[in-house]
């Protein structure tokens, strides 16, 4: 059997890619893969599997749905993998400022707490050393 011939079930795919049987559902009832069906069973061929790797990487990186649906079906439509690409480019680019200006964020709350800490601890050993009750 060729690997374009090569078919595998629910089970070896979320094997394949560590999910759950749900979460292959799930991106099948959001159209992002489609999987054939005989019966109750679903079937996956090389195109369906090639999707959700894309789906995966693209939820890894942060995309939302609507831009994994974009990217991965603009790949079957004009223009193709050329528009694909520039969309990719564009979400790509705002992902990426999008996660500077959080590291950012978190570098200011960062300094924000040493100072805190700083000034907790020099008022700790400042404060007269008073017995409990």
């Amino acid at each position: 059997m060729s690997d374009s011939e090569r078919t595998w079930s629910i089970a070896e795919i979320a094997l394949a890619f560590g999910v759950t049987h749900r979460t292959i559902r799930f991106y099948e009832d959001q159209g992002l893969i489609t999987p054939e069906r005989r019966g109750t069973q679903r079937i996956f061929h090389p195109r369906d599997r090639v999707r959700l790797e894309l789906v995966l990487r693209g939820k890894r990186l942060g995309f939302d749905l609507g831009q994994i649906r974009r990217i991965v079906d603009m790949y079957d439509q004009p223009p193709g993998e050329a528009g694909q690409l520039r969309y990719l480019l564009e979400r790509i680019a705002a992902r990426r400022a999008e996660l500077e200006q959080r590291r950012h964020d978190i570098e200011v709350t960062l300094a924000e707490l040493d100072e805190v800490e700083r000034r907790c601890r020099a008022d700790a050993a400042a404060a007269p050393k008073g017995r409990r009750k």
